[in-house]
Order: structure tokens, then sequence, then C-alpha cells
């Protein structure tokens, strides 16, 4: 009986890999031996039988599925095929009652059960808004704060989807259409999900909805009076459109509230806060307002009447604009973007039904079209205002975008920006370079949660794009002063410029000498740095060399993508030889070869070969981000599929095991990855322990 068992166990791990037809052929023989035997009872008979009927169904049905794989290429991905029962089992497993409870179905879709903050809605009770000259609006924790907790969720207050970059014919001048998929195809344009059936927009070709209610929803909000607009908005661009959206949403009653209040109030409005932003690793002082309305205090800008400070318009009205830091030329280009956008709202008449909806003071007969003027005035402000703001608040949106060989055996995903939002509470988080929280959309969408230790008092961080990993802290603070008009002086530039530690030359993109495999040091006379060797090669060699091995990576990458996987796998080879004559072995290029090469031996189902070779980038990746870093988590994912799938079980379960622990922490214990890997865990832990050994790679 324990036999059979295991032949049905090891049956449906076969159909979880995609092996339809291995499972068919086992199958079969288990149909064989169950007619000889004599020793079962009719009604234990019957039942087998059944289990086994159920699972040749299943092994027809997925004859022709394509099989699981690595995902490879920069982010996580999935088995294509999937036990629905390994859930129930896995949660079994994990102690959760069946029917699932509702704080795991909230888990599941991004909401943690937690204790919400009565002033920031959204926010975590552990986090409190603060406010000083120094670091004006910024978050801080109200007790200590442990990795993986969330801290925010917040739906955007407007988002709008990033336009693909399409040719198009000018003039006179013979020009070939782009005609390959972008974000516009491949995504709703209201809530951000995946197309599957698109539903296109009443009045226009290029907005493409989820649903019949994304398309109501979208018309009735925005798209009314976007839809007629949309040539100028994709020539103006996407900052452009979220200013219009911005206005669009919160409606002219709203809008012309507030610019009438900050003329009104214009010295208090410009003095409210500081201009001056930048991250102050110390414990915040309570020099600021601790709590957004208490008695006695003056309310944080952006704060309503009740003193909450949410996800509202007011709140995006009181971002800083920046208008004085921002130069001449910019400014004159998004004035002249506002003017044409005015000037073609009213000679469209489409000014008037937005007026309309949003002012019952304008719906007389009659109305003098010079106070439409007027009005259509206010709202060219409020655009200015929000394009200026965006430079320094616009939220780069994030999501997993796939692609893959044709024979679906390897799925590629890779992190894409899909939309620009604003996220009003979300901009209240002020940059590290070395930042304490992890930031992952779904949808429109965001949540925040702790990526590391964070006591009592101190300041919760963000990072906005130039991280410690990457670069240095010269360059960093070359890019946050021009983009976002500070000097960075958060903890990790200030030991890094301190200590000089930006002369030390990074492991991750140094050369090393090709005959002793030292690391090469100087400037643009490169020098072996091992006392035995004196080589002496000018950087303008080597960077050459660089770039020609990274046009043979480009060639072995397009070779991938036409399934020409023993041509790709040669040429990968022969670059992984030369780059390490003259690369440090953590070069970041290694690590790509590396993960192409994995990709490429997953893809021939090759996965030992694969998993070695992920194994060396997982190496680079960890001395570029460190173990227990996002980047790490992924990488730990992608390793974990190709084991399972190579049936290495006991090293299988470990890399589960790691990748889980830090996805949890910067995804969430309910996120896909996360429930994907427990499926995986589950499955192996269902193998009878006497074929574990058996099932190990040598």
């Amino acid at each position: 009986m324990a036999s059979r068992v295991s032949l049905a166990v090891a049956t449906r791990v076969l159909l979880l890999l995609g092996r339809s037809r291995d499972a068919a052929q086992a199958l079969g023989v288990a149909e064989s031996r169950l007619a000889g035997d004599a020793g079962l009872t009719g009604a234990a008979r019957r039942a087998l039988l059944s289990q086994i009927e159920q699972l040749q169904a299943k092994a027809r049905k997925r004859e022709g599925d394509p099989a699981p794989g690595a995902s490879l290429g920069g982010c996580p991905g999935y088995p294509a095929g999937r036990e629905p029962e390994l859930q129930a089992k896995a949660r079994k497993r994990e102690g959760d009652p069946a029917p699932v409870s509702a704080a795991l179905d909230g888990a599941r879709e991004g909401r943690e059960p937690r204790e919400e903050n009565s002033n920031l809605p959204g926010a975590s009770s552990s986090v409190s808004l603060s406010f000083d000259a120094s670091r004006g609006r910024h978050l801080v924790a109200a007790r200590g704060i442990l990795p993986g907790e969330s801290l925010l969720s917040e739906e955007a207050f407007v988002s709008v989807l990033n336009p693909g970059e399409q040719l198009l014919p000018l003039d006179g001048v013979e020009t070939t259409w782009d005609t390959s998929i972008a974000n516009e195809d491949l995504y709703c344009h209201r809530c951000l999900k995946q197309l599957l059936a698109s539903v296109p927009c009443r009045g226009c070709s290029y907005a493409k909805y989820c649903s019949q209610e994304c398309a109501r929803l979208a018309w009735e909000r925005y798209h009314r009076t976007e839809c007629a607009l949309g040539a100028l908005l994709l020539a103006l661009g996407v900052f452009c459109h979220v200013a219009l959206r911005t206005v669009l949403v919160a409606g002219f009653a709203e809008v012309s509230r507030l610019v009438k209040q900050a003329y009104g109030n214009d010295q208090e409005f410009q003095t409210a806060e500081t201009s001056r932003k930048y991250a102050d690793e110390t414990p915040n002082s309570r020099s600021g307002t601790e709590g957004p309305c208490e008695k006695g205090e003056s309310p944080i800008p952006g704060c309503d009447g009740r003193g909450q400070y949410q996800s509202s318009y007011q709140a995006v009205f009181h971002l800083l604009p920046h208008a004085e830091k921002h130069s001449p030329e910019h400014k004159f280009l998004c004035c002249l973007s506002v003017v044409a956008l005015c000037k073609q709202l009213q000679e469209a008449g489409l000014e008037a039904t937005f007026l309309r909806q949003g002012s019952p003071e304008s719906q007389r007969k009659g109305e003098a079209c010079e106070t439409v003027s007027a009005e259509l005035e206010i709202l060219g402000e409020a655009m200015l205002r929000h394009m200026l703001q965006l430079q320094c608040n616009a939220q780069a949106m994030t999501g997993i975008q796939e692609s893959g060989c044709g024979d679906g055996t390897v799925v590629n995903r890779e992190q894409v920006r899909l939309a620009t939002a604003f996220f009003p509470v979300l901009s209240l988080l002020n940059h590290s370079c070395n930042p304490t929280t992890s930031v992952m959309f779904s949808g429109t969408a965001v949540t925040v949660r702790a990526s590391q230790p964070i006591p009592k008092g101190q300041e919760i961080f963000h990072c906005y794009g130039p991280h410690r990993c990457r670069m240095g802290a010269a360059e960093r603070r070359q890019r946050l002063l021009s983009q976002y008009f500070f000097v960075c002086q958060c903890q990790a530039c200030r030991e890094e410029l301190g200590s000089d530690i930006t002369c030390i030359p990074s492991t991750t993109d140094t050369f090393c000498c090709p005959h002793c495999q030292a690391s090469m040091q100087g400037e643009d006379l490169l020098q072996c740095s091992s006392g035995a060797c004196a080589l002496a090669v000018s950087r303008d060699h080597l960077s050459g060399r660089l770039q020609d091995l990274q046009g043979r990576v480009r060639r072995a990458l397009e070779l991938l993508k036409d399934d020409k996987l023993e041509e790709a796998v040669e040429l990968l080879l022969m670059c992984l030889m030369d780059a390490e004559h003259f690369l440090s072995p953590k070069h970041t290029l290694m690590g790509e070869i590396e993960d192409h090469l994995a990709r490429g031996y997953a893809s021939l189902g090759k996965w030992q070969e694969a998993a070695r070779h992920l194994q060396s980038s997982i190496r680079v990746v960890e001395a570029c981000h460190g173990s227990s870093s996002v980047e790490m988590g992924h990488e730990l994912f992608k390793l974990a599929q190709i084991l399972f799938n190579g049936f290495a079980v006991s090293e299988a379960l470990r890399t589960i095991q790691r990748a889980e622990e830090v996805l949890s922490v910067h995804c969430g214990s309910g996120s896909a990855q996360v429930q994907e890997l427990k499926e995986m865990k589950a499955c192996l832990l269902e193998l009878p322990r006497n074929l574990l050994p058996r099932t190990e790679n040598p």
C-alpha cells in the first residue's frame, strides 16, 4: 500500500513539473499492477482506480502545456503548472485553519492585520508624523519596529500609465511604424492590472481597460475630458498628463478653493516649511510637531480639518513645488505645456463640462466667456504647480513583465516602470542612501515595509533611487542635488565621504590583472596590486575590451530570445572565459553572464548546470546588494525553482527556506512569491523519505 501511495505522490510531482508524459507512463504501470493485485478489497480497488483516472485526466489535459522552468533575468518567476490541493496542504502544514481565515485572505491581497493610525489613515500605529524646519514633514517610529512589519498601505491619488516609445512617421519621410507591444497594450489604463481581454475606450483607440467597470469609472472621473486630448497628452509627456488628471479627479471646486487659499495666504504658504529636505539619521529630537494637530500647535501643512494627513487633493496640493530651484528653461517648458493644454481644452469646449461638474455657480446659461477664462486660469495655475511638484514627488510604479522562450520552458520576468503617480503619504518619507524600508506595488497601491530594525524615535527612510550599493557617495549626492535639490546628509554619505571610502575601488566594477588576477589600481594607467607582478595596462585598453565583451553578451541574449539555445550557451561560455581574465570575480558583468548561462541551461532542461551558474551569479548579487536585500531574495527564488525542477530536494528545501525568510520581509508573507515557495516546499515534503536520497543530483 505504501508503494502505491508513493507512486501517486510521485505522479503528482511529475504533473507539477509539467512532465505529463512521464506521469502518464507511471500511471499506466500503476494501473497494470493494480489489475494483478489480488490482495485488494473491492472498495480499495475502486478508490485507487478512481484516483488513477483523475490523475490520468490531469496528465492528458497537461499533455500540451509547457513545462515550468526557472525564471531568469532579474525578477522571480513561477512554475507554469500547480496543484491546487498543495495550497491547502501547505496551509495545513503551517497550522492555518480551513477554510482560510479572513486575516490570511487580507494578507494575500497585501492587507496585513495591524492597528491603524488615527492621524495617518492607511499607516500603522507604529508610525508618527512629525515636522521641523530642517527636515520638513517626515515619519518617525512611534515604537520599535521589526523587519517585515507593514508600515503603510496607500492607493495612488492619481496614476498614469507610461506610454511605450513608438516611432511615428514624419511628413515626407518613409518611416516604419513600431508595432511592438508596449505598456498601453498590456495593462489596464485605470487599475494597472494585466490585460487578458481588453475593453476599448468608447471614444479613442488608445485607452484600454480590464473590465467594463474600469472603463466606466475612468470615463466618469477623468477620461471624458482626456479622450479628445490623447495625441496632445502623448506629445506633452506623462508629467503633463498626471497634472491634468490630478485636477480632473479633484474637481474644480476643491482645486479653486486651495488655489485661492494659497494666494490669499501666500506668505504663510511659502514659509510653512522649508524646501530643504534631507535625511538625518539621528533619532528624532521632537523639535517638530509630533502629531498633526495637537492642542496649541499649528497643523502640519496638508492635514485636513480633522488633523488627518491622508491621500487627498489637499495633501497633494501641499507637496513642495520647489519653484525657486527649477531652472528658468524647465519652468518655461512647463508653462508652455500647460498653456497648450488649456488652449486645447478651451478650443474643444471641454473646460465648460468640467467646470460645471465641479462648480454649481458655473451652470448658469449665458455665462460670460471671461468668467470661464478666469476659471480656466485657476486650473492652469494648479496644473503648473503639479508639474513642478512632480520632479521631486512623482513616484515611478513598477511591475513584473514576462517574456520567454517559444516553448515556454523558461519564463523571463523583469521589473519595468509601468506608471507615474502621486502618493502624498509616501512622499512624506525622506531619503537615505541606506533606507530602512522596502516599497512594493500591486496595481495602483503601494505597501511600505520595514527592511531592517527601526528603534523608537528614529526617522523612517525611503531611497529615491541613488543607493549606496549601486554608486559612490559623490555620484549619489550629485544626482540627488540635480533632481531633488538637496545635498544628501544621510549617515551613509557622511561615513563614506568622512572616511574617504570612495577612493577605494569597488569590487563590483573593477578590473583584475590578466596575468595573476590580482586587482588593478590607478587612474589612467592601471597597475597590478600584487608585489610579484609589475604589469601596467592603460584603462582605455581594458575599457575597450569591456565594451567588446558587452557587445558579445548582447548578441548571446538575442540568440536566447530566438531560441538558438546551444549557440547562445556556447557564446556565453566564451564570454565567461574572456571575462575571467580581466574582470574581478564580483564584477556585475560576470554576474550577468552567469545568470544568462543559467537561463540557457534551464531552457535546455540541464538543471544541474543551470544551478551551478546561478549560484555563481548569486555571489555577485550578494556582494552588490547584501545577503538580506530584495534582490537577493529574487535570486534565491530563481535558484529554488531550478533546484526544484532538478529534483535536488535537500538543497531546494534549504534554498526555499532562505528565499522565504528574505522575501517575507520585503514582500510580505502573503505575496505570490512566498506562497509559491510554500507550495514547492509542500510538494517536496510529500515525497517519501526513502525516495529523497535517490532524487538528489550527484
